[in-house]
Formats: C-alpha cells, sequence, structure tokens
C-alpha cells in the first residue's frame, strides 16, 4: 500500500472518530448545550472534521486552502494581508506558508518597493492543488446545504456575519 493511501486512510479514520465523539459527547453538557460559543465551536469541529477527511488526498488543511483560495483570487498579496485575512498570527502564518512552499504549492517574490515583505503566489503545482481542492470543497459545501435546508445557508451566513461584526 503506498504512503499517501496510508496517510488517507489515517486522516480519514480519524475525521471519522473526531466526528462521533463531537456528535456525542460522554457527559451531560447541561448549560453550555445553549451557550452560543460552545454551539460554534462544535459545530466548526463537526465541519472541519469533514473538511479534513475531504483534502485527505491532497495532504491539505483547512487553513492551507484557505491560502490557495486567496492567493489564487489575488496573487502577490503580502504574507501580512493574508495572515490578517484569515486571522492567523503572522508567525504561525509564516510556518503555514513554509509548508506550502516546501511541497511546491506557492511561493514568495520579493517585492519591488519595500524589501522587507514578500509578495505571495500559487505556483503552478497549486493551482492544480487548487483547482482539485474547489471541487471537493464544492461536494463539502452541498453536504452543508443539505443540512441545513432550503435558506438555511442564507440564514446561518447573515446570522455568523452579525457575531463576527465588530461594534
Amino acid at each position: 500500500m503506498s504512503s499517501n493511501t496510508d496517510k488517507r486512510k489515517a486522516a480519514q479514520a480519524l475525521a471519522a472518530a473526531t466526528a462521533r465523539d463531537v456528535r456525542t459527547p460522554a457527559v451531560e453538557v447541561g448549560p453550555l448545550a445553549n451557550m452560543v460559543g460552545y454551539a460554534l465551536r462544535r459545530a466548526q469541529l463537526a465541519v472541519f472534521d469533514d473538511v479534513i477527511a475531504n483534502f485527505a488526498d491532497l495532504e491539505l488543511r483547512p487553513a492551507q486552502y484557505s491560502v490557495l483560495v486567496l492567493l489564487g483570487k489575488s496573487p502577490g498579496l503580502k504574507q501580512s494581508d493574508v495572515a490578517a485575512a484569515l486571522g492567523i498570527q503572522r508567525a504561525n502564518f509564516v510556518v503555514l506558508f513554509d509548508g506550502l512552499e516546501r511541497r511546491g504549492l506557492a511561493r514568495r517574490l520579493s517585492t519591488p518597493n519595500d524589501r522587507r515583505s514578500y509578495a505571495l503566489y500559487l505556483t503552478e503545482a497549486g493551482e492544480k492543488v487548487l483547482a482539485r481542492a474547489n471541487e471537493l470543497e464544492s461536494r463539502h459545501e452541498a453536504r452543508l446545504d443539505a443540512k441545513l435546508g432550503p435558506g438555511g445557508r442564507e440564514q446561518l451566513l447573515a446570522l455568523l456575519s452579525k457575531l463576527a461584526a465588530r461594534d
């Protein structure tokens, strides 16, 4: 069996086990069940478990996918701008991007006006991985739409937007 197949199966098994744990708590959570933050975190875990299993063949994590999406949409963004847009600490972003660069999916180029900052770009391999990941993500989003029902996506996104807004 190939290493990629082993990794994919391990990621899918972990995601399935974690998903079971997330959906069925071992203890009664009492008042936590009615707390927005708790419910959001549980929902995020369930959604991310599916994303992780979905991207297992690509060996891609949700944050890495988000970086690829932004660079695919807006090539040449600065590291600090991408990190800020995704809510990732600068030091953590550097480590994340180093991994994408090592895999040959993205690259840094010095910016002509500021030698201290870098412009970020997808490589050809990164564009191919992003295209495949987008196909997989579309299927994932369709599964979420089915769970949420008609109008559910729009309603959920509107409510989440309200929560995320800075007053």
